[in-house]
């Protein structure tokens, strides 16, 4: 008996000593989905920083570009793991409400004007006051191109409207419902204005005719926020997969991969890093 005691004993350590690691970094590989604003894609940021996540994690980034407000939404519904996106106010109700475990800033740059050259407007005699500029565009009769997509760029442009107390509509104003790189190729295709954000713009400026006519307004201020999805929504939330990409994304290293975009090709960081 006492004979099978012991075999029993070493049985079961070697069954043991044979069982898969449990390591975290086993557990979390696979992928994460990423929900963000079109600036991030658009502008090439996230081609450029998203390899470093996978090779130090070895978990695929899956991206979905939408409007902030349809990223703040997938989150809601539990079909995101983690978003990047830039509506402030709409990003701290989120995690106030639950849908969210805790929102960090990431980034910031700014909003522009874009429009003709020839500026029937005058907006660059307007020395950056974006509400001077709106009205300008409006009296002089000038089209207006509005992203009309709920995305961050759509809110502010709304938030500077109501700032007038004017409701954006008639024949001057025209809402796209699409990305920001779509909006600027029909802005520029109809010599119309549009609000952008500066590094989209930049990363198609050899594109489109378009100039900057208006900026410098600290109200075109715009900050980019990073938060993991609640993993209590749903089973297939990957939180510690959402949790490593906040992580990365706060961290020095990846700070720094952000402040040196755009430098080689527009002499100037697209976005600028302000973790905490």
């Amino acid at each position: 008996m006492k004979k099978y005691l012991i075999l029993l004993v070493l049985v079961s350590l070697l069954v043991g000593c044979g069982r898969p690691s449990t390591s975290p970094s086993t557990d979390v590989k696979g992928e994460i989905i990423l929900t963000t604003t079109t600036s991030t894609e658009n502008s090439g940021l996230l081609d450029a920083i998203l390899g470093d996540f996978t090779e130090k994690t070895g978990i695929e980034v899956k991206v979905v570009a939408v409007g902030s407000g349809k990223a703040l939404q997938m989150g809601m519904d539990g079909e995101a793991d983690v978003l990047l996106v830039h509506a402030k106010a709409s990003e701290e109700a989120f995690v106030a409400d639950g849908h969210g475990l805790e929102r960090f800033d990431v980034m910031y740059n700014d909003f522009i004007i874009i429009g003709p050259d020839s500026d029937p407007a005058k907006l660059k005699d307007i020395e950056a006051d974006v509400l001077k500029g709106f009205e300008a565009i409006i009296n002089s009769s000038s089209k207006f191109i509005s992203r009309g997509d709920d995305s961050g760029t759509h809110k502010q442009e709304l938030s500077l409207w109501k700032k007038l107390n004017v409701e954006a509509q008639g024949d001057f104003y025209i809402s796209a419902g699409r990305g920001m790189g779509d909006v600027i190729m029909m802005a520029d295709e109809l010599e119309a204005y549009t609000l952008t954000d500066r590094a989209t713009y930049l990363s198609m400026v050899d594109k489109v005719e378009s100039v900057i006519l208006l900026e410098g307004d600290s109200l075109l201020f715009n900050q980019y926020g990073v938060i993991a999805v609640n993993p209590n929504k749903n089973d297939k939330i990957n939180s510690e997969g959402a949790n490593l990409f906040v992580e990365w994304i706060l961290s020095d290293s990846t700070q720094e991969l952000i402040r040196e975009f755009g430098v080689d090709t527009f002499g100037q960081s697209l976005f600028i890093p302000n973790a905490k």
